[in-house]
């Protein structure tokens, strides 16, 4: 692998098994097609990081499709890619990249182009080029990767779009169609008004807006859950979309289709079944994601904002799911836990609980049930020993945050309920000699296993799974 001095390589990291990177591909062509036609010096590749394993482990490559920008024979610290995955939006980037952030607009006809060709298109009306607020439009551009900026200071411009005074206004092709600044021209506010207004009021969650929906500022998102073919889908769409006005720049308003085959997991993520939809959840994407669940199943405007208003005001507790209690739980070597139960068995002061958090759709589960279930029958007559199985994609507590599967967790006897985390061979000699010593001995260093099953959550996070 080199990189030519001074050229401009924008590599795609795929998998030949991978679907997302197999929808990728033509939109990836199209784009090189695009640049050439254009006479580009751009270039793009594509490696088959099952076969270049080396490589890709030196770019931290953990999903497919990866897509990393590297500019001017600079290998060492190449650009991710975070944009959207259409031709149009990868051209887009990289122009954005490697050309100037603001493109200078002299007359009517290429402020029209611009405005025609981009889903959403920024435009500052400067007289003066030199004035502090053109400069701060400049540095605003440069920050923003997926969104052209430019600038004009032409007199039938300004009249064409009913200009009367230098200002910045974002042209999109949805809601309203055009946001006009109001403010102190900074960086930071210009960057701020932009975020607010870039993204439709309700925006459908699909393998194209993924990339735009995780990769902004906005971490806190409210879904509604509704087939496209429901005979009120408008009506509630209607509801939805006049809640969300209310919190621009605040909260992103998603809607996902639960009729696509594609979301089924994400539902299953939230604990839906698509029989219980239309139904609307709200999830927080820091760095341990929070769930809440609105007390009305009703979808009204007023609903939906009292309840976000409560969630930014803090007044909301977490959804934590939980099956019911099975009747049996406790009648085989390996006990049933859920979230109702979970607490009274894992934290009994009297009890080591040694408990794999799993999914029943996960390998790796699967590939160590009978391992697990071999160490449940050597302790089931042990008067201080449990062993225990949670479906984690069920079930949910305040004090596990499961991110992979399976998660291995031992809660040893006591009041100071510790936690003690299992990263060794998953074997039965290995978990023996783990319960024996306390959680002391037999663990190895995390990494030792092969990479798990993520959590849906991270499916829904960055749509490569």
């Amino acid at each position: 692998f080199f990189i030519v001095k001074l050229l401009t390589i924008y590599l795609s990291f795929n998998a030949p098994w991978c679907g997302h990177c197999k929808a990728l591909a033509p939109e990836y062509a199209k784009a090189a097609g695009m640049l050439k036609a254009e006479g580009s010096e751009i270039r793009l590749g594509k490696v088959d990081a099952t076969e270049e394993t080396e490589l890709a482990q030196e770019y931290g490559v953990r999903g497919y499709p990866t897509i990393k920008f590297f500019k001017g024979g600079e290998k060492e610290s190449p650009k991710e890619y975070s944009a959207g995955r259409q031709a149009d939006d990868i051209v887009s980037w990289l122009k954005k990249r490697t050309g100037l952030a603001v493109t200078i607009l002299a007359e009517v006809t290429e402020a029209e182009s611009l405005i025609a060709d981009n889903e959403v298109a920024v435009i500052g009306f400067f007289k003066d080029a030199e004035s502090a607020g053109a400069k701060a439009f400049e540095k605003a551009a440069e920050a923003t990767d997926d969104i052209p900026f430019a600038m004009t200071s032409d007199d039938g411009v300004y009249s064409k779009f009913e200009v009367s005074k230098d200002s910045v206004v974002l042209f999109k092709k949805f809601d309203e169609g055009r946001n006009t600044f109001d403010g102190e021209l900074t960086k930071e506010k210009l960057l701020a008004f932009v975020k607010a207004n870039q993204l439709p009021l309700v925006i459908e969650f699909t393998e194209q807006t993924a990339p735009k929906i995780f990769g902004g500022d906005i971490k806190s998102h409210i879904l509604m859950f509704l087939p496209k073919a429901a005979s009120d889908f408008q009506d509630k769409m209607d509801q939805f979309k006049k809640a969300a006005e209310g919190f621009k720049g605040r909260i992103l308003f998603i809607f996902i289709d639960s009729d696509v085959d594609d979301n089924q997991r994400i539902l299953e993520f939230f604990g839906l079944k698509k029989e219980e939809c239309p139904a609307v959840r709200l999830i927080t994407l820091e760095d341990e994601m929070t769930k809440y669940k609105p007390e009305s199943d009703s979808i009204t405007a007023e609903g939906i904002t009292e309840f976000c208003t409560m969630f930014t005001e803090g007044k909301l507790k977490p959804h934590l799911m939980s099956q019911d209690i099975p009747e049996d739980w406790d009648k085989s070597p390996v006990k049933v836990l859920v979230g109702k139960n979970f607490e009274e068995v894992a934290f009994d002061p009297a009890k080591n609980v040694f408990v794999e958090f799993y999914a029943p759709w996960c390998g790796h589960c699967k590939q160590l049930a009978p391992i697990w279930e071999k160490l449940g029958e050597k302790y089931k007559d042990s008067a201080d020993t449990i062993v225990a199985k949670m479906d984690s994609t069920a079930n949910e507590i305040e004090a596990v945050k499961v991110h992979s599967f399976p998660t291995l967790k031992f809660f040893p006897a006591g009041d100071e309920r510790k936690v003690i985390d299992y990263n060794g061979e998953r074997t039965l000699e290995g978990f023996t000699k783990f319960l024996e010593s306390g959680g002391k001995e037999g663990g190895a260093p995390a990494g030792d296993e092969e990479d798990d099953d993520e959590l849906d959550a991270d499916a829904f996070k960055d749509f490569r799974l």
